[in-house]
């Protein structure tokens, strides 16, 4: 492996990218040393590749004292030399910060050694050693930067989003959503927000009937009241229609539901929402609540939430899906309209801040005989990378057959 490294360094690249330091001689045998240094010598005189017959040369001129047995005994070693190929680079790097690491590691356990048992007084000669080293202890990255060219860019905000909504106003202002995005939704008790994604995925033009694939993980309500609301959604029919006219109902539910499941999953967390999605491979995934996804040890709330929140980001950028992050408002937004992003319950910035798109659905307070207050929903788009656009949608609430309409 050492001879396979000497080839490595007789490329000028290669050898500017890993002299000095680290490369320090103690890597190599003794005779392999030897070769070392007049690689050493041959880069910094030459500055360009060097061959394996050159190096050659250049040792035996430098060194006109050898006997006869020597000189037989290095031509043997530079002939292994010569039939060994180099190693890629990429390799021969993570080979020689392998070996760099080794010994290393070895000066700084027996220095740690010393220290402990009392021949070293102090830690001066390792703190001498780590600076001495500094950045060498850290691997070597190759970087393929992504492409900012004029073009490129141009084409990047020409893509059309995927899955566009099903209600108008919010389609000509905020489009849609595509893979990679999380969406948080959020809104008091009983303002809709089961039946907001019911509408958004199975109603009229809804993303399913686009063709998403969508999976919705209910862990507050059961997931046949969820379902139902899907039903409602996907037929437009209330309640008692749907008992009158049953295999109607079946008919369009089934047609519209076929890129649609739904799971209970109360007590599962994150972790088990990026196994999902690994093996399901969905497009769009509901969290209805994606608060009771979060888990582990924090010092607060918001810090648990926040964590959580970042880890839905990372499902949907690694498994190229939207995520709709369901969470409730506090109590100052109640019968309120106009909303923000610090009404976000238990977290008034953490679970924000990773959010590509917020949309907070607000309701009037109601009015004692005024039926009509009891439809209005009022979707404050808080935050906006996709276009920009900040603002409120009104719309309505049917919550007979749980469809948000303009």
């Amino acid at each position: 492996m050492e001879l396979s490294l000497l080839r490595s360094l007789m490329n000028q690249e290669f050898y500017i990218d890993h002299r000095g330091s680290k490369c320090p001689d103690r890597l190599f045998s003794k005779d392999a040393r030897k070769l070392k240094h007049t690689i050493d010598f041959a880069m910094n005189k030459y500055k360009r590749d060097v061959t394996p017959d050159e190096v050659e040369a250049l040792f035996m001129a430098n060194n006109p004292s050898m006997t006869t047995a020597q000189k037989h005994g290095y031509s043997s070693l530079f002939n292994t030399v010569k039939r060994e190929q180099p190693m890629g680079s990429d390799v021969a790097q993570d080979v020689l910060s392998k070996l760099f690491q080794q010994v290393i590691g070895e000066d700084i356990a027996n220095l740690g050694f010393d220290f402990v048992n009392g021949t070293e007084k102090s830690l001066r000669p390792l703190r001498d050693l780590l600076d001495k080293y500094n950045d060498n202890f850290l691997p070597e990255v190759k970087i393929e930067w992504d492409d900012i060219s004029f073009d490129a860019i141009m084409a990047k905000q020409s893509v059309q989003m995927k899955w566009t909504f099903n209600i108008p106003e919010m389609a000509r202002k905020v489009e849609g959503v595509n893979a990679g995005y999380l969406i948080e939704v959020g809104a008091r008790p009983n303002t809709g927000k089961t039946s907001f994604h019911a509408s958004m995925l199975v109603g009229p033009d809804g993303m399913a009937r686009q063709g998403a694939k969508c999976v919705v993980l209910c862990n507050e309500e059961s997931y046949d009241r969820v379902a139902f609301r899907y039903i409602q959604a996907s037929t437009g029919f209330p309640k008692e229609k749907i008992q009158a006219n049953i295999h109607e109902a079946k008919r369009i539910y089934q047609d519209v539901t076929k890129n649609v499941k739904i799971k209970d999953v109360s007590g599962e967390d994150m972790s088990w929402v990026e196994t999902m999605c690994k093996s399901e491979r969905p497009d769009i995934v509901v969290l209805d609540m994606g608060d009771k996804f979060a888990s582990g040890t924090y010092s607060r709330p918001d810090e648990q939430l926040k964590a959580n929140a970042i880890y839905a980001r990372q499902i949907a950028k690694t498994y190229s899906c939207a995520v709709f992050y369901m969470s409730q408002l506090n109590a100052e937004a109640e019968g309120r309209q106009v909303l923000n992003q610090a009404m976000m319950e238990g977290s008034r910035t953490g679970k924000a801040a990773e959010a590509d798109l917020m949309l907070l659905i607000g309701q009037p307070a109601q009015v004692e005989g005024v039926d009509e207050q009891a439809t209005l929903r009022h979707i404050n788009v808080v935050k906006n990378k996709v276009t920009g656009w900040h603002g409120m949608i009104n719309c309505n609430l049917d919550y007979r057959t749980a469809r948000f309409t303009a």
